[in-house]
């Protein structure tokens, strides 16, 4: 009876049932239409601060037509929206204002290049059929979502270059299917105990924790990865030394970087895939490895700034495909490989900054591809191969600071392409013969000061019509100044000091348009001559009849002020110094232990004010490993460069060499630190800004504020667009550096009046 009455009313319960299941797909229809995503789309872009043009199509007009908008695609059957790819659209938004359910069955987001900010909602969470999610280089900020674990078709995430902070979701190595993960260039941290959660990821090919500031051990997941064929975990604070793991399980690498880390032990190097080795500037020391040679498919090895010594193994030269060397920097010693001819794919070698003795091989001429050679500061005491002359594709070649002799081979006419040649502090003899002037036309920069060359100076130097920089200064050049001088019309910096010129001053200089300092000081030159601020005639053969300036009394006041003036800023000098000196003795006996230039050389540190937002590392690559170009200024002990970083910020960087210092090193570390971190926080209108400074391997790098109209000496005599300053002004200037000095003796707390005074540089009032 009861089961003939609920058979009699089956298909009621039937049809119920399917009237409720009709009514429960309604809410979802209408959440994920086309029409519901095109509205989705359509407010989402309305929250754009300027839309771009190419967005005209996503408009109420064009409602019906949503799988022909602009940067989206559909799915062929449901004709919903499947991919979103609004990359480098340079859009400024937010994600919060984008309503993730109607996108359900999305798999591609991809919102690269843009200025969106703002956390990152958890609803993108829901996403679950996402296989690529790329939010790189944008501003995104706060934490990653858990709930980006729940996404698990994803291969492709992308999080890189933004804001983001906090500590990285060990759940994201959920994800198994993931390919690329590319989470570097955020503000992620992470001590050691922290990585004990995460674990391997069998898919993961592709790793980027760069740029962030992780403090710990090589993090042992890693080694679980076994299919990852790029990691990059550059510009951390990662220590210790690489495990053994690491080297026998991750044998598909083809691309490592670990540069700008504090790495120790000894380098690794059984990775039979490698084709990219980057592993510059950390703490790594002994030898490089003969083994390296075995790794026939490298084409990429960096090593500078680091502590390895012993020779450059000969194994190198099995390295065929190898296009980049540098090993600058470093304690390398013996003599350069000749091995290193047979790496005929090379297009940068650099090996600056070592103890690399003996000859340049010859072998260095079938280095035909050629184009950067960096062989300075060096022991090398031979002379240059005429070999060398083979390396025609040449742009920059320089062999400075070594004791090379003899006269340049007439093969070097052959680098036609020469953009930088640096050849001072060696022993070069001989003439500047003109048949290499004449074919160096592309040459921007021309450094032979320092040597012993001699005879005169050829007047095919007018042919060097892009010259920037040429300085001839200490050689034994005769003769007269050619007056071909004055046809380089870009040349910004002169100097033919300490030779033997004679004959008059060629006219022709004086009308040079671009020209900021020249230096013809002890020589033998006589005749007239102009007064210029930015000319150095010292210690000629002028008669005082000549010097005199003319009778008129504005050039008069000029001829007074410019004595003047010197002389209130050396008593100021003088003063400051009596001062430093005065207190260096009282501290000298009170301190129990003094450091020689030695303990300098095992010395490093790094101070940087709280509210830095650049790394010592970004300011390295800005300036390109300190490459001669950024180069602003040379002092006493020391040269000062611009560094323009990623983020637009502009900063100065003096770098001290301690081997010529002749007060830093007698200087207690610990006291020196403690004034470094006194001067950080001096704030003064007439005291440049200190950001902080950095010590490695025999030299300190300070980094200051970056003042766009150079420094007070030159305004004071004229360069950098200042020709000329009124008397009230110069006191003014005097009176500015004085508050300064009296601020730091007595007002800054505690009162900086002991060796760092000198270490302070002043910034003049506006003139």
């Amino acid at each position: 009876m009861e089961g003939g009455l609920f058979s009699a009313h089956k298909p009621t319960y039937l049809l119920l049932l399917l009237h409720i299941f009709l009514l429960a797909l309604l809410p979802f229809k209408a959440i994920s239409s086309p029409k519901t995503q095109a509205e989705a789309l359509l407010s989402w872009k309305n929250t754009f601060y300027d839309a771009p043009p190419s967005l005209t199509s996503w408009s109420l007009t064009n409602l019906n037509n949503l799988c022909n908008w602009y940067a989206i695609v559909c799915d062929q059957n449901s004709e919903q929206v499947s991919q979103i790819d609004l990359s480098n659209f340079n859009i400024d938004a937010t994600l919060t204002d984008f309503n993730f359910a109607p996108f359900l069955n999305l798999t591609q987001f991809n919102l690269n290049g843009n200025n969106f900010g703002g956390p990152i909602p958890s609803a993108i969470g829901n996403l679950s059929k996402l296989t690529t999610l790329d939010l790189g280089n944008n501003f995104f900020g706060q934490e990653i979502p858990v709930e980006i674990s729940k996404l698990t078709k994803l291969k492709y995430l992308s999080f890189f270059n933004n804001s983001l902070t906090g500590a990285i979701p060990y759940q994201l190595f959920n994800l198994q299917n993931v390919q690329f993960l590319i989470l570097g260039r955020n503000n992620f941290f992470f001590e050691t105990p922290g990585w004990s959660k995460f674990s391997g990821m069998p898919s993961l090919t592709y790793l980027d924790l760069s740029g962030n500031y992780f403090h710990s051990v090589f993090p042992k997941f890693i080694s679980e990865c076994r299919n990852l064929t790029f990691l990059d975990l550059s510009e951390n604070f990662l220590t210790g030394q690489i495990p053994e793991q690491v080297f026998t399980n991750l044998g598909k690498l083809e691309y490592l970087n670990l540069t700008n880390n504090r790495f120790q032990g000894p380098l690794p190097s059984n990775f039979p895939k490698l084709k990219h080795l980057h592993l510059a500037v950390n703490a790594f020391a002994g030898p490089i490895p003969e083994d390296i040679g075995w790794i026939s498919g490298l084409q990429r090895i960096e090593l500078h700034t680091n502590s390895l010594q012993g020779p450059i193994p000969s194994s190198i030269g099995q390295l065929r495909e190898l296009q980049h060397l540098d090993l600058q920097m470093n304690f390398l010693d013996s003599s350069i490989p000749s091995e290193l001819g047979f790496c005929t794919s090379l297009t940068y070698l650099n090996l600056t900054s070592n103890h690399l003795e003996g000859k340049i091989p010859p072998s260095i001429g079938q280095l035909r591809g050629l184009l950067y050679l960096d062989l300075s500061n060096n022991s090398l005491n031979s002379s240059i191969p005429s070999e060398l002359g083979f390396c025609t594709s040449l742009t920059y070649l320089a062999l400075a600071s070594n004791e090379l002799n003899g006269e340049l081979p007439l093969s070097l006419s052959n680098l036609t392409n020469i953009i930088d040649l640096s050849l001072f502090a060696n022993r070069f003899t001989g003439p500047l013969l003109p048949s290499l002037l004449s074919n160096w036309t592309e040459v921007v920069s021309l450094q032979l000061q320092h040597n012993s060359f001699s005879g005169n100076i050829p007047p095919e130097i007018g042919l060097l019509r892009k010259l920037d920089v040429l300085y001839l200064n200490d050689n034994k050049f005769s003769a007269s100044i050619p007056s071909d001088i004055g046809r380089l019309s870009v040349l910004r910096s002169l100097d033919l000091s300490r030779n033997h010129l004679s004959g008059s001053i060629p006219p022709t200089l004086w009308n040079l348009p671009h020209i900021q300092s020249v230096n013809l000081s002890n020589n033998n030159l006589n005749g007239p001559f102009r007064l210029r601020g930015n000319f150095d005639l010292s210690n000629n053969n002028f008669t005082p009849e000549i010097q005199k300036a003319p009778n008129n009394s504005k050039k008069h006041k000029k001829v007074i002020i410019g004595v003047l003036v010197p002389v209130c800023g050396l008593s100021v000098v003088a003063i400051t110094i009596a001062l430093i000196r005065m207190f260096h003795k009282k501290t000298k006996r009170a301190l129990k232990k003094i450091n020689s230039a030695e303990n300098f050389e095992n010395f490093e540190s790094m101070i940087l004010q709280e509210e830095v937002k650049f790394t010592f590392g970004e300011v390295v690559k800005a300036v390109d490993d300190f490459h001669e170009k950024y180069c602003i200024g040379k002092g006493g002990f020391g040269r000062v460069y611009k560094a323009e970083l990623l983020s637009g910020q502009v900063v100065a960087v003096k770098r001290l060499n301690m081997s010529d210092s002749n007060d830093i090193p007698a200087i207690n570390l610990q006291s020196f630190e403690n004034e470094i971190r006194t001067l950080t926080n001096v704030r003064h209108r007439n005291i440049i800004r200190l950001y902080g400074f950095c010590s490695r391997r025999g030299c300190i790098f300070l980094l200051y504020e970056y003042l766009e109209r150079g420094s007070l000496g030159k305004a004071l005599y004229g360069v950098d667009g200042v020709t000329e300053l009124g008397w009230a002004t110069r006191v003014k200037v005097v009176k500015g550096l004085a508050h300064a000095l009296s601020y730091l003796h007595h007002d800054c707390s505690p009162p900086n009046c002991q060796q760092c005074v000198a270490r302070v540089r002043f910034r003049s009032p506006t003139f």
